[in-house]
């Protein structure tokens, strides 16, 4: 409707103020809530071209549209705004064609190039913690939300398996470990090297305390104390194929694989592709090579290569130390190229937090310098960091919110608040389990995805799994209350028509659409007239298409979760004012019944695109 209001308001430009205008001049605006209106048009560009007032200029363009575009009923003015309502058949109209059909919200493939989105990338020193949540949250999300829009998406994970921080905790293991191992000590693979690393730091803060105390400075006791020694001589050994070395890496790293893979299944988030950074880096190494052979970069006198990028109001950039050992910025270089080379891709999406703001400017731009397509491509995709009540987390010491034990608990809140409700006493110990899971997981999913990504965020667990308000257990329990609805009114026969079977099928059960979608079209129940929050609710549903193509080009799932609270927030006040299941006009209870199974499917594919399932029963 947006695009055959636009066209004929050109049309209405060219004959009544004789000007040829482009359709992209006409914009439009979301309703206000207390405006009747159903679409908004901005008006004011067009005055330029009627050389009337901006009230005139809408008057005349709503009077040409209720003449010239069926569906709309009237209009109304305010300043340089057109509000428009349509007619209550165009919104029967709608709900009759749209509800069932699995297409609604989803675009056609395109015929774009490919869409490579990075997200997750972990340290395999130390295991997934709140923060690495935030980022396979976003960056799941907003894969599904690309496919929906049409995109071929690539999701691809890049774990930070070398480098000093991974020998800190080799060495660590080597010193204290004593042949520990998962099974010996009943951790998982993940936590144990994190262990390792968290104690290489307790030494290592102890021997800088210890120099500083000699008269040394930090910085001069950080680069003097043996064990930070100890883990670039073991870099270096990495570096040379030392096969002691290797091995203990490769077991280390095994470890910690093993466990990250538990927490991705748990936290419902996959990957197509993990590139690994001790396979990328040497391709980097390689392209900083060519770089200094053809004079792009320089060498220092130590050794070490660097590039200028002052003329772009940058600085000097370190790119191979002088021990000949590589830096992030030169895997990330030859993971660049590696996924370009792989994918020709129309956009390389980075899912990293904005502390990385500079390095992926520099990135882009050593690629730009090195003459690399894949500069052109890039994009850093940079959200807020998460913070706590009491503080900002901190992996070295060991003070973060770990993944695992947050899932944990948020599944454990879920079964004690519902278990208070009394409502599931007659489930199965299965049932429940899955049920609880889904409610937490849910809950923490929803907390975190409905902040806008670019944001900084506090986290309270305890807020988060309120069945009231902002919430994902709000919206799930108007999703069950939906479900009970529709399965009462199939108990008692309510909804039931003498037509055949449907045209389409939801994806949630083929019982809904074909009672409420029958194949007559005069069958469909029409009442006699809409009441308002009726109209609301078919204007929120109207809109869904619209706000998965703007989270699609904003990369925002915080647009889809806000939507779908909208929707689930009016649903419940009609739900409160309105009887459905006692009211005796056949007409209007079928209706409202359709119109309530509509809401319910759109509920399911917003928070689907969350990565949040939605029960029938809680």
């Amino acid at each position: 409707m947006e695009q055959k209001i636009r066209e004929c308001c050109v049309d209405a430009v060219k004959e009544l103020f004789g000007e040829k205008i482009a359709p992209e001049l006409i914009g439009f605006e979301k309703t206000k809530k207390e405006i009747e209106g159903d679409f908004t048009v901005v008006v004011f560009p067009l005055v330029r071209y009627s050389r009337k007032s901006p009230e005139q200029t809408a008057t005349e363009i709503g009077d040409y549209l209720i003449k010239n575009l069926p569906g709309i009923s009237s209009f109304g003015v305010i300043k340089g705004f057109l509000n428009l309502v349509m007619t209550e058949s165009f919104w029967f109209d709608f709900l009759y064609t749209e509800f069932g059909d699995p297409s609604f919200g989803v675009f056609p493939a395109r015929n774009d190039k490919p869409v490579v989105l990075e997200y997750s990338s972990p340290n395999t020193n130390k295991p997934l913690h709140l923060g690495h949540i935030r980022n396979n949250l976003l960056g799941y999300s907003i894969s599904l939300i690309l496919e929906a829009n049409g995109f071929d998406v690539h999701k691809v994970n890049l774990v930070n398996d070398r480098g000093i921080h991974i020998c800190k905790s080799l060495v660590a293991y080597m010193k204290w470990g004593k042949g520990e191992t998962p099974e010996s000590s009943g951790m998982k693979g993940d936590h144990l090297v994190g262990s390792y690393y968290v104690l290489f730091e307790k030494h290592y803060r102890e021997e800088i305390q210890s120099l500083t105390g000699k008269g040394m400075t930090e910085d001069e006791a950080a680069g003097a104390a043996d064990l930070i020694g100890e883990a670039q001589e073991v870099l270096r050994q990495w570096e040379a194929k030392d096969p002691d070395i290797l091995h203990l890496w490769r077991t280390m790293n095994d470890w910690a694989y093993q466990g990250f893979d538990t927490t991705y299944k748990q936290l419902g988030v996959e990957f197509d592709k993990v590139y690994y950074e001790s396979d990328t880096y040497l391709l980097g190494k390689q392209l900083v090579q060519e770089g200094l052979e053809s004079g792009i970069l320089y060498s220092k006198a130590d050794g070490s290569i660097w590039i200028d990028l002052q003329e772009e109001g940058l600085d000097e950039k370190l790119l191979l130390r002088t021990d000949g050992t590589s830096v992030y910025m030169t895997q990330d270089l030859g993971t660049a190229e590696q996924r370009f080379e792989t994918y020709h891709p129309s956009r390389m999406i980075y899912v990293v937090g904005n502390e990385q703001l500079y390095h992926f400017d520099v990135l882009k731009k050593v690629l730009k310098k090195l003459g690399n397509p894949a500069s052109e491509t890039l994009f850093h995709l940079s959200y807020g960091m998460v913070e706590l009540p009491e503080g900002k987390m901190k992996s070295r010491e060991g003070k973060v919110i770990d993944a695992d034990d947050l899932m944990d608990e948020m599944v454990q809140t879920a079964e004690e608040t519902t278990l208070e409700l009394g409502k599931v006493d007659d489930f199965s110990a299965e049932k429940s389990a899955a049920l609880f899971y889904m409610i937490g997981m849910g809950a923490l999913k929803y907390f975190i995805l409905k902040i806008d990504p670019k944001r900084n965020m506090l986290f309270d667990p305890k807020e988060s799994i309120d069945f009231n308000g902002n919430t994902g257990p709000f919206i799930q329990y108007t999703h069950a209350r939906i479900q009970s609805l529709l399965k009462k009114a199939k108990e008692t026969g309510s909804w039931m028509l003498d037509a055949g079977p449907a045209k389409r099928e939801t994806r949630n059960a083929k019982s809904e659409s074909s009672i409420l979608k029958p194949e007559s079209s005069t069958l469909e129940p029409r009442p006699s007239t809409l009441i308002p929050s009726e109209r609301e609710i078919l204007r929120l549903l109207y809109q869904y298409p619209t706000v998965v193509k703007q989270a699609g080009e904003e990369l925002s799932p915080a647009l889809i979760a806000n939507y779908v609270y909208e929707l689930v927030k009016e649903y419940n006040q009609f739900y409160q004012e309105v009887p459905v299941l006692r009211e005796e006009d056949p007409k209007k209870l079928r209706f409202r019944l359709a119109l309530s199974a509509f809401t319910g499917s759109v509920i399911r594919k917003g928070m689907a695109l969350l990565g949040i399932a939605v029960p029938d029963r809680m």
